[in-house]
């Protein structure tokens, strides 16, 4: 039975545009969004089952989104998924304020918050499908995998998969290799599920540990580099990190600041300057990419 739960928030979001990256490349079953239509699942606590939700997106930007929460404590999740859209502007107003490109950046796209991916073993495997490949590619990938390893969750009419990592640790890496993995991603999606069942990725446990700790933990897990642990502080943990290695966010840093497609350690320094508001002013010119590349449009003014 699925329960109505009305989040509030303290600005308006919108919520169209700060979602469209779980569903610009494809269907993947996980993370599903339409441009209308959301459907995840959250996990209450540690070890528990996940739980599917649901929410008719509002078209304008808004301060509240309705959920449909199935299974038990919805205000518990309800309160989860809220902590998902990273609401906090006093950072990304800081920076505006140094940073007339940035300004025009917020100012182009006033709702758009970053929209984490709180479950630290789906996020690992989302990375993972999207190295080195066409992010529709990957989105099929990972749809094959909630296919073949994942739960199927109802909520109403609709449904949701969420990825079960006893399964995938049992798995071989032939078996994955027939989903069209490669062999180092198959061999990586296998032990990251082997390092969840063993409870290596809590997340109650990741959020003690600092930057450097934490990207020592996970580039020790095949096939997670610096790179893949560098979004999971910014996309999992919420924390400020530009992922300077990343080839997107090299060329959304090099249209903003007008260096073409500017190197890691370039990329780097141009944006140092950004501090507490990098994961927010990294989600505004990746989205302004984005947007730029389905309506080709005049670039930021230098």
């Amino acid at each position: 039975m699925a329960l109505s739960v009305s989040l509030a928030f303290t600005r308006k979001i919108d919520f169209r545009a700060s979602l469209a990256p779980l569903g610009r490349w494809g269907d993947d079953l996980l993370d599903r969004f339409d441009g209308h239509r959301l459907l995840r699942t959250i996990r209450v606590a540690a070890g528990q089952p996940a739980l599917p939700f649901a929410a008719d997106v509002p078209q304008e930007p808004s301060d509240r989104l309705e959920l449909r929460v199935s299974g038990v404590a919805p205000e518990a999740a309800a309160a989860l998924v809220a902590a998902t859209f990273v609401t906090q502007t006093d950072a990304l107003h800081d920076l505006s304020a140094r940073d007339y490109l940035i300004a025009q950046l917020a100012e182009r796209h006033p709702g758009l918050v970053p929209v984490l991916i709180p479950d630290p073993f789906h996020a690992l495997v989302r990375s993972i499908s999207a190295q080195q490949i066409n992010l529709a590619f990957a989105a099929r990938i990972r749809q094959r995998l909630a296919l073949a390893y994942g739960t199927r969750l109802e909520i109403g009419t609709d449904f949701v998969y969420a990825l079960r990592s006893e399964a995938l640790a049992e798995a071989t890496v032939e078996e994955l290799r027939a989903l069209q993995l490669t062999y180092a991603k198959a061999r990586a999606v296998v032990a990251t599920a082997r390092a969840a069942t063993a409870g290596e990725l809590e997340r109650d446990d990741l959020e003690r540990l600092d930057d450097d700790a934490l990207i020592g933990h996970l580039t020790r897990l095949p096939g997670i580099g610096r790179w893949s642990a560098e979004w999971f502080l910014a996309r999992t943990l919420g924390r400020p990190r530009v992922v300077a290695g990343d080839l997107g966010v090299r060329k959304a840093v090099g249209r903003l600041y007008g260096a073409g497609i500017p190197s890691e350690d370039e990329t780097r320094r141009l944006t140092e300057h950004w501090g507490g508001a990098a994961t927010v002013a990294q989600a505004l010119a990746l989205h302004d990419l984005a947007v730029s590349a389905e309506s080709p449009r005049t670039p930021p003014a230098r």
